[in-house]
């Protein structure tokens, strides 16, 4: 078995794969410092953290990670908190980086003995509908190689090999442009909220979203195509304070910024997930807006899934899994995209450029206001927001 990509999804599925006996290695780009470097997303669902316990890989989120579970909106109509671990199903959030998350699956994997290759990029799977599938690689030093492998899973991200290799006509690929563009900050200082902060505001949105005591992820919504040095420190935490109403609310604790990013905020799905003896999963398989933290959530979930196909075929010639992993993940990454999309309509008004913005505006104030007076609205944003 090949596994592209060292992150959540490849290195939970590679774990899993050899926690049974299956073979497997891993092949990842980058060396193993820029590896464990690679800032991500913190939020992980109850489900998520069930799967990883479930194998015996949650130990250190366990131990460190920070129980989450009330988001605050603040909008030109004031403000209101929803604990969401009280609606819906009744479930937190826990905040773990995901960064120590790779770093524990990769220590673990190899602690028990699993296959990685650093620094080896896949550049294209060969006859993934044939009789000999094989990953055609190229090292860090440019030298060209090839792994064969019973099965291929492309966990290597929207610009991998793996989503790569799927041909044209086996493929379709749905795709929306969200036509928004944050800034994505990652601050050394401590968070000034003890909630998610989602804030609406004339000039955009603005996001604090807590990762440790000391750093605190911000986002600024900006016009795309800006640069993402383009604002100074003073500028954005000036911005970050308007848009946030800290004059009203008390003020952020400002600090270094340690990171910068730009988001265009897209969604994109392929169907189908598998092509003969590929598979997709994580970025790979979908991206999505990060305005509701899915992303890693349904990595570890498709990596279960495919992991458990997997073992059944390779282990009792049981191929039902394996058929069926594709429409299996799809559910989930549809009711996923749906609240993703539902979240960037809420948090994000119209251009005063859009011929129908009051229309759109006052659409998004009207769900705003669903959200703060109705229980049975609370409940279902609960549901949502922690699911999977």
């Amino acid at each position: 078995m090949a596994v592209l990509g060292a992150g959540p999804a490849g290195l939970v599925l590679a774990n899993l794969l050899l926690a049974r006996g299956i073979d497997c290695v891993v092949l990842e780009r980058s060396d193993r410092d820029s590896l464990r470097a690679r800032a991500r997303a913190g939020f992980l669902a109850a489900n998520t953290v069930r799967v990883l316990e479930r194998h015996g890989l949650a130990d250190g989120l366990l131990r460190h990670g920070q129980t989450h579970s009330t988001c605050e909106f603040r909008t030109e109509d004031g403000r209101f908190r929803l604990d969401y671990s009280t609606l819906g199903q009744r479930e937190p959030h826990t905040v773990y980086p995901q960064q120590d998350l790779v770093a524990d699956l990769l220590t673990h994997y190899q602690a028990a003995g699993g296959r990685i290759r650093f620094g080896t990029e896949a550049v294209a799977v060969l006859d993934a509908d044939g009789d000999d599938p094989s990953v055609r690689v190229r090292t860090a030093d440019g030298r060209p190689g090839r792994w064969r492998a019973r099965y291929v899973a492309g966990c290597d991200g929207r610009h991998g090999a793996g989503r790569r290799s799927l041909p044209d006509h086996a493929v379709r690929r749905f795709h929306r442009d969200h036509r928004v563009t944050w800034l994505g900050l990652l601050a050394e200082a401590p968070p000034s909220l003890d909630a998610v902060g989602y804030a609406v505001h004339e000039r955009g949105f603005a996001g604090h979203m807590a990762r440790t005591s000391e750093i605190t992820r911000y986002y600024v919504q900006c016009e795309r195509g800006t640069p993402a040095d383009a604002w100074s420190d003073e500028r954005i935490w000036d911005e970050l304070d308007l848009r946030m109403r800290a004059k009203e609310y008390g003020p952020l604790r400002r600090g270094r910024i340690v990171q910068r990013s730009v988001v265009d905020l897209e969604s994109d799905v392929l169907e189908p997930l598998r092509h003969g003896a590929l598979f997709l999963a994580g970025d790979a398989a979908s991206l999505i807006s990060p305005s509701a933290a899915k992303g890693a959530n349904l990595a570890v979930l498709e990596a279960e899934l495919l992991a458990r196909a997997l073992i059944d075929d390779l282990t009792r010639g049981d191929s039902i899994g394996v058929e069926s992993y594709s429409a299996r993940c799809l559910d989930h990454i549809w009711r996923a995209q749906e609240f993703s999309h539902w979240m960037v309509e809420l948090l994000h008004g119209a251009s005063s450029g859009d011929g129908d913005a009051h229309f759109l505006n006052s659409m998004r104030r009207s769900r705003m206001a669903s959200l703060r007076t109705s229980r049975s609205q609370q409940d279902w944003f609960a549901e949502r927001y922690v699911g999977v």
